[in-house]
């Protein structure tokens, strides 16, 4: 269980060997042995006996700022989960295990980008031929991701790697870009900044799910500075670059139907000198769509839960990874309070 302390003035202690919590008129007990992480998002009381008996347990304690933000963590002094999940972090960026994990990230970015252009094809009769050549394309590509030598290193194929990835996704965008209805239309990705309407909607929406998967890394005990397929650079959080790919699929959909569903509009961008910025208006009508998107529940791992907790999820699995307990259960219950 992952406990999000969200009330101003709530109050935490230890009682009987439980966490004891108070929020105005709310109160009640959990085990220790339920809380995976707990989670402070404004002015909360709570005593050391807290921090003591959450250190104990391996429990993180992460505190964010008015923007959802990480700026604080707890953990204990002598060498636990968190230091031991960084340093096999560490090392398996140089081994065949860190190639694993980039080819499970890439391979599901491009499957998704498949199953979604076959799904915007389906609806469309007659373009479906059109295409052909596009998804068989991208199905080649995927094929080579699937099938790369896994005894080798990442460092020996990583320049393989992205460049198959970089190419499907090319192919990917030039589908979109003429699978968007006419006025909308664009030729490839631009970034920043974006020189179309949906390109700078698209980059916003990324920038929002770069913040969600650093999130996700922190609460799960990650570093989000040492990357696997993107290689470390100072400031970069290159984990996160790397964590994101099977997730951009969320961001791709939300887009691209706020345009095909006529909800975006061109007073939703200001012009700025060499492209196009997202206005206020614009904003509010992306983050309206991606939270709604986020919060429809999907069937992931014999369960339903939240889009947005996948993204806990997947950063929890790789964690788990690291710890070697490669079949934990990961309780993705959240209790705000």
């Amino acid at each position: 269980m992952q406990l999000v302390i969200n009330t101003y003035g709530s109050s935490l202690k230890v009682k009987d060997g439980l966490i004891y919590i108070k929020a105005q008129e709310n109160e009640f007990e959990v085990s220790p042995k339920k809380v995976q992480s707990i989670v402070i998002t404004t002015g909360v009381f709570f005593t050391s006996d807290v921090l003591k008996l959450a250190l104990e347990h391996n429990i993180d304690v992460v505190l964010l700022d008015e923007f959802g933000e990480p700026y604080g963590r707890f953990w204990h002094s002598r060498f636990g989960s968190t230091a031991a999940i960084r340093r096999q972090q560490l090392e398996s960026a140089y081994t065949e295990q860190g190639l694993d994990f980039a080819r499970k990230w890439v391979g599901s970015k491009v499957s998704n980008q498949i199953e979604f252009l076959k799904k915007l094809l389906h609806n469309r009769p007659g373009k479906d031929t059109y295409f052909a050549d596009t998804l068989k394309n991208q199905q080649e590509f995927l094929n080579k991701i699937q099938s790369l030598d896994t005894h080798l290193s990442l460092e020996q194929v990583r320049g393989t790697l992205m460049g198959l990835e970089g190419t499907a996704s090319r192919i990917y965008f030039e589908a979109l870009g003429r699978l968007i209805p006419e006025r909308w239309k664009f030729n490839g990705r631009s970034r920043q900044p974006a020189v179309d309407p949906f390109n700078c909607m698209l980059n916003y929406a990324y920038g929002v799910f770069y913040s969600v998967v650093e999130r996700a890394c922190i609460l799960a005990g990650l570093d989000p500075y040492v990357g696997f397929l993107h290689t470390d650079n100072y400031g970069k959080v290159s984990l996160v670059y790397d964590l994101i790919e099977p997730f951009r699929i969320y961001a791709d959909t939300t887009v691209f139907y706020l345009f095909s569903g006529r909800q975006a509009k061109q007073e939703h961008f200001d012009a700025i000198p060499g492209g196009l910025s997202l206005n206020k208006e614009g904003k509010k009508v992306l983050m309206a769509a991606l939270n709604e998107f986020l919060d429809e529940k999907v069937r992931h791992k014999g369960r339903n839960i939240k889009r947005r907790d996948t993204i806990q999820s997947e950063a929890h699995w790789l964690a788990n990874q690291f710890l070697g307990e490669k079949d934990r259960d990961i309780d993705l219950e959240i209790k705000e309070v």
